[in-house]
């Protein structure tokens, strides 16, 4: 055991984890985030808050940790390399687990070309392999990156993100590889549409031993509807969303597009359950958090574990 974290109890435990993310407003609302947050509690292990995701402005990542933690759920504190160097982000480490921050994903982040400042100075002093790395050494030989001293370590589960569906797909799983060489607990996945490929990446994962060494939670977004499905496949990078899913999107009534989105999700589910190498499920269930109490009891994960 490494961190006071839930998350990572369940892991240990051997259950099958299911985690749940909410993105922060674009603007002071505390009440936004404390009614999103409702649909999550008892639903999920652990919540992602997403860190100016797209690029664009939201509130910090941090901040809306600290409100989930008063609503009573587990925050998964996002940090992308893009935004600040590595004091910040050291001190952003030590003041979030100073007020109960346990599980942290690390990401390099979206480039400022693509959000609302496109003209934005891009920071990346680190990428997101040493990001993993200086966490490491904060929480397991309690020193900074300049090498000094911590008084009282964060003692941090520690996240990061993996992409099956990038090319070249062949490197995918060395960088799964890299990943877990620099120190990460437990990976999320891109959301998952293409099965076949995911199939492949695990089963190399799994020969090459990595799924043993770290836990693999499968990315599940629900598609609301056909335009959802069209636009992820032609806009979204490093997203592959296979023509007969949209076929089969295509195939029901209109009003119950958004219902078989759902069916699709919670069939990938269950056979995560039993893929070997797969440790849990990511729900982005993306400003359609409403829907995660149906979602998990459709999906057979009810009720959490208490650990």
């Amino acid at each position: 055991m490494k961190s006071g974290s839930n998350l990572e109890k369940v892991l240990e435990a051997g259950h099958f984890a299911f985690t749940g993310e909410l993105g922060p407003p674009r603007g002071t609302g505390a009440k936004e985030v404390k009614e999103k947050a409702q649909y999550l509690k008892g639903n999920v292990d652990a919540v992602n808050i997403t860190d100016n995701q797209t690029a664009v402005v939201r509130m910090s990542s941090w901040a809306a940790c600290l409100l989930l933690i008063q609503e009573g759920l587990e925050p998964n504190f996002q940090m992308v390399c893009r935004d600040r160097n590595r004091l910040a982000m050291q001190a952003d480490i030590l003041g979030g687990y100073t007020h109960g921050i346990r599980n942290m994903l690390c990401l390099s982040g979206d480039h400022c070309m693509f959000g609302d400042h496109p003209d934005a100075m891009g920071v990346f002093d680190i990428d997101s392999m040493q990001l993993i790395n200086m966490v490491k050494n904060m929480r397991d030989d309690g020193k900074f990156q300049s090498g000094t001293d911590i008084e009282d370590p964060p003692k941090i589960f520690i996240g990061a993100a993996a992409n099956p569906f990038a090319e070249p797909y062949e490197w995918r799983v060395h960088r799964l590889a890299k990943k877990i060489n620099a120190g990460v607990d437990f990976i999320q996945t891109q959301c998952i549409y293409n099965m076949d490929r995911f199939r492949k990446w695990v089963q190399q994962a799994n020969d090459m031993g990595l799924t043993e060494k770290v836990y693999i939670l499968a990315g599940v977004t629900p598609m609301k509807n056909v335009g959802m499905a069209r636009y992820m496949q032609k806009k979204v990078p490093g997203i592959e969303v296979p023509e007969e899913l949209i076929d089969r999107l295509k195939g029901v009534e209109k009003k119950k597009v958004a219902d078989e989105g759902i069916k699709i999700a919670c069939e990938q589910i269950e056979e995560f359950k039993e893929l070997k190498g797969v440790h849990g499920v990511h729900l982005m269930a993306i400003e359609w958090e409403h829907k995660v109490p149906e979602i998990a009891e459709l999906a057979k994960v009810l009720p959490r574990p208490k650990v």
